[in-house]
């Protein structure tokens, strides 16, 4: 897909290599690190959906799956590579379908570290279910519903970050005068 191939060329051209040190010792290794900033990130996607104006429902899931994923066979998935499909994803929240939650498992198993797994969830997860009504409301709390109970602590904490987000707010306990000293 071009519009993966422009991402992944302007993040290792915007990339520093103290940075992607930092990033690589921060994540133990985990992932690997082109050392873009978090603007540049954010630049790089803003001017690819500029230049990839036509991107439906599909292709956005495509694009943010390709970017989730290896630059190539063999080699480790790349941390901005995968701030790049949050960022994405969270441009286009209003095109996410209740069926696209698969997608989103898939995203939170394989996150590993907290600096992904925090902004998929608050950016887009959150604002992504708090919009959806109806069946495919229903549809989604059964997803989240096993999560839940998901071995995966991953999606145990998701699914309780989503349920915080949704619960209205507790009244207030205990004595609520105003006292004045």
């Amino acid at each position: 897909m071009a519009a993966a191939e422009f991402i992944d060329r302007t993040l290792q051209n915007e990339g520093a290599w103290y940075r992607a040190d930092d990033v690589e010792g921060r994540l133990g290794g985990q992932l690997s690190s082109y050392g873009s900033s978090v603007g540049a990130v954010r630049g790089t996607v803003r001017d690819a959906l500029r230049k990839y104006k036509d991107l439906d429902h599909d292709a956005v899931v495509q694009l943010a799956s390709a970017l989730w994923g290896q630059p190539r066979p063999g080699s480790r998935a790349v941390f901005e590579r995968r701030l790049a499909a949050i960022v994405l994803l969270q441009t286009r929240v209003p095109l996410l379908r209740h069926s696209d939650l698969t997608r989103m498992e898939g995203f939170l198993r394989s996150a590993g570290t907290r600096e992904l797994t925090e902004p998929l969830l608050a950016d887009v997860l959150a604002p992504f279910l708090a919009r959806l009504g109806g069946r495919d409301r229903q549809r989604a709390d059964v997803v989240l519903a096993r999560w839940r109970t998901d071995a995966d602590s991953q999606l145990r904490t998701a699914a309780a970050y989503i349920h915080q987000q949704a619960a209205p707010e507790a009244p207030p306990q205990g004595d609520t005068h105003e006292r004045s000293l």
